[in-house]
């Protein structure tokens, strides 16, 4: 391939990689808020964020309540202050 056809593929996988990025980026930044909604409702209610609250949020934040509250619950958080947060965690 001549130097001069390779450019413009370079050109264009570049552009598809950036527009993938670019894409993606919004999904994820709305994920990583709808979890911490959930610790900080965990928060406001003088429990502590530990790891397995965050693991517990992020279950809820993927749809999985029953196992968000389980969690949750295992983790020495209330049941309506677990139900509560779980439902902040998908929104």
């Amino acid at each position: 391939m001549r130097s001069s056809a390779r450019i413009p593929s370079i050109l264009a996988g570049l552009a598809l990689a950036v527009g993938g990025v670019l894409f993606s980026a919004p999904a994820s930044t709305a994920a990583h808020a709808d979890s911490q909604a959930c610790e900080q409702y965990v928060a406001q209610h003088n429990a502590q964020v530990t790891g397995t609250v965050r693991q517990a949020c992020y279950e809820g934040q993927i749809g999985n309540q029953t196992s968000c509250t389980a969690s949750l619950d295992e983790a020495g958080i209330s049941k309506d202050i677990a139900t509560q947060a779980c439902r902040v965690a998908p929104k």
